[in-house]
């Protein structure tokens, strides 16, 4: 298939739905976010991927895995009883959790 027609014809697509525009790529990004969100361990994401190597997978989705570190953080929190934290909107829960010991 001819990457321009693909292109034309999924523009079409997403201005036919009402949605933004955005690559076809993106998709790849989307996917990989989403089943990062639900937990399907990067080494599986990196297959599907076809990244020859964990690192690239990674490096790209640090954001998703920093957002769900902050979110088992808070689950831990609520679950000790301890008082939770609380995200201020403008960072999404993005930034490194705040504790002595980095989380890998």
């Amino acid at each position: 298939m001819d990457p321009t027609n693909l292109t034309r014809t999924f523009t079409a697509l997403l201005r036919k739905a009402g949605l933004r525009r955005i690559r076809f790529h993106d998709l790849r990004h989307s996917t990989a976010t989403l089943l990062l969100e639900q937990g399907v361990e990067l080494v599986v994401i990196k297959e599907l991927l076809g990244h020859a190597h964990i690192d690239v997978t990674a490096t790209v989705y640090a954001h998703v895995r920093l957002r769900l570190q902050r979110q088992t953080i808070d689950i831990l929190s609520t679950a000790l009883d301890g008082p939770t934290s609380t995200m201020s909107s403008r960072t999404k829960g993005d930034e490194p959790p705040p504790c002595a010991a980095t989380v890998r």
